[in-house]
């Protein structure tokens, strides 16, 4: 896409602040000196690398990488609609062979160890596309699943795709009856007791499950040499465990059900399947169900499987919004699970308001346009808890209009404000919608979830279906926090009946170590700078004792190189919360939440600005190859690209405001007293 065409930060000299395009107020600035002269370079520089990557008509977008996992169920979905691309099979098969370890496995993330379903989709695909069985690197993958169990100690949804292709019997899966769809909502199980990503994966697998299909490939395309029992010979894979009672009654139900299946009369599972597919349809917009890959490719199959084809309209869009994450690079060629860009537009517009981007500046006016352009209105399926909250969020990708969310409707109204569009009445008027719709998402523990609320039934994810241990979306520190601060930034107080409940929760989740766990990003630094920068932006006292200890984590997690970093098996192991090699996003954060507790002067954040300014390349930025994103703490982990290019700026921005004893854009907004709203119709209601 062409970029836009307006003035760029390359205009301003080398030598110049970018605080020169903000207000006259601010312009004290502090002598220059070497060290300023090599900071504000490093700010414009990066500054105007991110200003370029912005689309025409104003948004960010940048790739979003996940495991090998997401490129082989590509492949497998070609095979099942039968549209192969032989090319580009060619060019996904070089990119996990790529992604390979040593010892033959795939992982889930950079610098991860070997994950069975990983290695076994990896090596499944890879067959597929004509690897020869014979080859060192498909020997190497094949002895190191034999040595981890086997194809038959996969996870479920791995289980799922080999029964759909003819490796393993279908009575090997967890049963899911289309029946389900109409159990009451008080039962202990449904739909409406499951998260979004859970829901929009589950209802299309049902039609799945109903039918069964079964794609035949070739005895020779097979994977049965990946299998210590032959397949046909598996039964019952979900074993009773004698510690979790919970867990081993859902497993009798399990087995009960796949009984109790036979026995469904025919037109009760036909009205099943139409009331499936009609959900399915009715959430079947442009980016695809749920816009998240799982989902999407399962609705297509599920479409398929009854009868449909690519002449059908939701078929075809369907198709379409999995095609536009297929990225084929002059390097390389992947599949993303999703596209990011609300997240990324609202994140750099934050990003380049802490560097001084003037308000009035084209970039930032067109970005705030098209953010306003994308703000939701539709009553999604969080409204079943909320059924008087009317809408007003935003959610991650292009069209996602059922599933707005918290994370990124508050970072969007907090970038709106740095950006200062709460100035025009018009604006206002669509922050006061999110904010109320924010405010009316809370939880009754004081948190707040992603896409529901009160979403927190933990023994949900004892079901063998969910193996996964992510089918709920309870209230998070992370969140918390990001709605703390922007309630913060309206000129709420703690007085305020929902930021009062907000940081009783804050503070019943904070570790003894100090730190606070991080759902969303990897991890307890990404947790504790979320809700360091919400209490300063509050305007607590960071001399209290909880604060003090988060301050001290984060000091004592600095590696010698200045900077910080977590490694995604921290979500695992204890001994490596906050431990990892240093990444510029998790440095920013650690810089972001040190500062906002008043640490601008210390030696630690001194040395942390300098392992940014060290580590930026004049031609290529940062570098970042570990995963710092979550999807599924445990199972699921992203690589942002575009995480290296905003949250550092937006660090060095900060520090260098904070340095010069000048006012961040978000202390600004907080300064000039409380943002009128006009009244927010949740604050009159119950729901």
């Amino acid at each position: 896409m062409k970029e836009l065409d307006t003035p760029s930060y390359k205009e301003l000299s080398a030598q110049q602040s970018l605080s020169a395009v903000i207000a006259p107020a601010q312009q004290v600035q502090a002598p220059v000196t070497a060290q300023t002269d090599i900071l504000s370079k490093t700010i414009t520089q990066s500054g105007a690398a991110l200003l370029e990557k912005q689309y025409t008509d104003g948004y960010w977008l940048f790739d979003l990488e996940a495991d090998c996992t997401i490129p082989s169920e590509y492949l497998f979905l070609q095979y099942f609609m039968g549209t192969v691309d032989h090319a580009r099979e060619s060019r996904l098969a070089d990119f996990i062979i790529s992604r390979q370890l040593t010892d033959g496995s795939w992982s889930l993330y950079e610098g991860g160890a070997g994950n069975i379903s990983v290695t076994v989709k990896s090596y499944f695909a890879l067959k597929l596309a004509g690897k020869d069985p014979a080859s060192p690197l498909m020997k190497k993958s094949r002895q190191w699943i034999l040595n981890h169990g086997g194809a038959e100690n996969v996870n479920v949804f791995t289980r799922i795709t080999l029964a759909i292709f003819g490796q393993i019997p279908w009575r090997t899966v967890p049963a899911m009856s289309a029946e389900m769809l109409w159990l009451p909502r008080w039962f202990f199980f449904n739909l409406s007791k499951v998260s979004y990503w859970s829901r929009c994966v589950i209802v299309p697998l049902l039609i799945v499950f109903a039918k069964k299909p079964v794609h035949a490939f070739k005895p020779e395309q097979g994977i049965a040499e990946l299998f210590l029992t032959p397949p046909d010979q598996l039964k019952n894979i979900d074993r009773f465990d004698h510690d979790h009672w919970i867990k081993n009654s859902f497993i009798l139900i399990d087995r009960c059900m796949k009984v109790l299946e036979l026995f469904i009369p025919a037109w009760l599972r036909n009205i099943s399947l139409r009331k499936a597919e009609t959900w399915i349809r009715t959430r079947m917009g442009e980016g695809g169900i749920g816009a998240i890959y799982p989902a999407m490719a399962n609705a297509v199959m599920a479409l398929k499987v009854l009868g449909y084809d690519k002449s059908d309209p939701d078929m075809a869009r369907g198709i379409q919004a999995i095609e536009a994450l297929v990225l084929e690079n002059e390097d390389e060629t992947y599949v993303q699970p999703c596209l990011s860009p609300i997240w990324d537009t609202c994140l750099a517009i934050s990003a380049l308001s802490e560097t001084g981007m003037a308000e009035n500046h084209p970039a930032m006016k067109a970005s705030i346009d098209w953010l306003f352009d994308k703000q939701v209105f539709i009553r999604g399926d969080w409204c079943n808890n909320a059924p008087g909250l009317e809408s007003g969020g935003w959610a991650f990708q292009f069209e996602n209009d059922f599933y707005p969310d918290i994370d990124d409707t508050s970072m969007v109204v907090m970038a709106l404000l740095r950006a200062g569009a709460h100035k025009h009445p018009g604006k206002r008027k669509r922050i006061a919608q999110a904010v109320n719709w924010i405010i009316g998402m809370q939880n009754p523990d004081g948190g707040w979830g992603a896409f529901d609320i009160d979403n927190h039934y933990d023994y949900m994810n004892y079901i063998p279906f969910a193996d996964h241990g992510a089918m709920i979306d309870p209230s998070t520190a992370d969140l918390t926090g990001r709605c703390i601060e922007m309630l913060a930034m309206l000129g709420y107080d703690r007085s305020f009946p929902p930021i009062a409940r907000a940081l009783e929760f804050l503070q019943t989740e904070q570790e003894d170590s100090g730190a606070w766990y991080g759902r969303w990003g990897v991890n307890y630094i990404y947790g504790s700078w979320a809700v360091l920068v919400s209490l300063e932006a509050l305007g607590e006292d960071p001399g209290q004792t909880y604060i003090c200890k988060a301050i001290d984590w984060f000091k004592n997690s600095q590696n010698h190189d200045g900077g910080w970093g977590e490694h995604c098996n921290s979500y695992n192991d204890p001994g490596l919360h906050g431990k990892g090699e240093s990444t510029a996003s998790q440095t920013a954060w650690a810089l972001l939440g040190l500062m906002a507790a008043g640490e601008v002067n210390s030696e630690n954040v001194e040395r942390g600005v300098h392992y940014l300014i060290r580590s930026n390349d004049a031609e290529d930025g940062w570098k970042e190859t570990p995963y710092t994103g979550t999807g599924f703490p445990k199972v699921f982990y992203l690589r942002y690209h575009g995480y290296s290019h905003y949250f550092p700026l937006w660090a060095l921005g900060v520090y260098r405001q904070m340095k010069q004893g000048l006012s961040t854009r978000q202390q600004l907004v907080c300064d000039n007293g409380p943002i009128d709203l006009g009244p927010l119709p949740v604050l009159n209601k119950k729901f």
